[in-house]
């Protein structure tokens, strides 16, 4: 089944979130996954809204979201760029059975 990672972050520093963003853009096509959605003012429709950033992203299973969080360059990414530019949360989502 589909695992989705979903990202809501209220960025600080933006400087050094985009160093964030290059890593991750150099990282990610090593793994079994796509980025669906980003959004730096989503529109709230419902309800309160208290981040800046979304980010969707999708794997093939569980597995392959747990491969890439944990990988030690793209902890690394996270502790030099993302942690100290923003705050906020990740979550994952198992998904549906895709479709045939």
């Amino acid at each position: 089944m589909p695992c989705y990672v979903v990202g809501q972050l209220n960025v600080h520093d933006w400087e050094l979130y985009n160093k964030y963003i290059a890593a991750f853009m150099e990282l990610f096509p090593g793994y079994d996954g796509r980025a669906l959605a980003a959004d730096n003012a989503p529109a709230v429709i419902e309800g309160e809204w208290p981040y800046g950033r979304f980010a969707l992203l999708e794997f093939r299973d569980r597995a392959e979201a747990e491969r890439w969080y944990h990988s030690p360059e793209y902890q690394e990414a996270i502790k030099n760029f993302r942690w100290p530019a923003a705050t906020g949360s990740l979550i994952f989502v198992e998904g549906f059975p895709r479709r045939k």
